[in-house]
């Protein structure tokens, strides 16, 4: 659920459409937050422009989620 506990950044993480397997192509997202001052816990893919992010609870107060700080590569274009 919406209140489960993220503990850690995602690092180089390359979101694939539900039961794809094969080559990684442009356009398969790659999210990075492992470097300080980010937050992004979790990623999932929706549709091709879609993905549903969690982000991590700010460090000194868990109750709030008011900013966030991470890359995304391997974009295509119009994307």
């Amino acid at each position: 659920g919406s209140d489960d506990i993220i503990a850690g950044n995602v690092s180089k993480f390359t979101v694939l459409p539900p039961g794809y397997c094969g080559q990684l192509k442009k356009g398969h997202l790659i999210f990075d937050a492992c470097f300080e001052s980010g937050n992004l816990g979790r990623v999932d893919h929706i549709t091709e422009f879609e993905y549903d992010l969690f982000i991590r609870p700010d460090t000194c107060n868990p109750r709030f989620r008011v900013w966030f700080n991470f890359t995304v590569e391997n974009v295509k274009e119009s994307q």
